[in-house]
């Protein structure tokens, strides 16, 4: 089996010597590294991910405060040069602990271990890759979870995008390219350059224009076709 491994640590030249010590590893492949935990939930969002190599004192976010965003998604090694940040982890159920600085032969025997680990899980049917639920999007102040199924419409507004809910409107600095490549392809749609919609939340649909509730959006003359096709009606 191959192992998917993500390095998140605020110090380079701790990603420096795990990465060295990932493809030393014949079961391991990196797929990525980063220095913030933020980029690191865009990462395990758009790529699968089956191991962190996570450290726990980082701005921003935590490593603890890491996992508990995350959940169930992934499988983790925790790195620190705190000793007494052990338990903490151990309570999250990670599949190991490394003291820094990080000897190659310690390295080996946790790879080993969460070889052991992920292979056990791939044989339990709960395993099986799922639909996502929800996605995490960075606000101005913290990184927030939105349930798929909460999303009624999302607006393109130059830089950001708008994402907007029965009860809230959650604004984010992201392209909409990079967005609508985030979402189920069954469940949104891109109707116009401005505007992703949820297939679950449109009430009727009339010539050239959506309705979702009392809101009105456009559909854009290049979307149109591939919106309708989508929708099983022949425009």
């Amino acid at each position: 089996m191959k192992i998917c491994c993500l390095i998140i640590d605020d110090k380079p030249l701790a990603i420096d010597i795990l990465s060295d010590y990932v493809q030393k590893i014949p079961f391991f492949e990196l797929a990525a590294t980063t220095g913030n935990p933020v980029e690191g939930l865009s990462i395990i969002r758009e790529q699968k991910i089956d191991l962190i190599f996570l450290d726990i004192q980082m701005p921003e976010l935590s490593g603890l405060q890491f996992m508990k965003i995350t959940g169930q998604q992934c499988k983790f090694i925790l790195t620190t040069a705190y000793a007494e940040f052990a338990l903490d982890g151990y309570e999250h159920d990670v599949v190991d602990y490394l003291l820094k600085p990080v000897s190659f032969d310690r390295f080996c025997r946790a790879a080993e271990k969460a070889k052991s680990v992920l292979q056990h899980l791939q044989r339990l049917p709960a395993f099986k890759e799922r639909s996502p639920e929800y996605l995490f999007v960075k606000t101005e102040h913290r990184v927030k979870k939105i349930m798929l199924t909460d999303i009624e419409f999302i607006e393109g507004l130059q830089n950001y995008v708008a994402i907007h809910t029965a009860s809230e409107k959650i604004m984010t600095l992201q392209s909409m390219k990079k967005m609508i490549s985030q979402l189920p392809a069954n469940e949104f749609v891109r109707a116009s350059k401005s505007y992703i919609v949820a297939l679950r939340h449109i009430s009727s649909v009339e010539r050239s224009r959506i309705f979702i509730g009392s809101r009105s959006i456009p559909i854009g003359d290049n979307f149109r076709e591939s919106f309708y096709r989508l929708i099983n009606f022949p425009g």
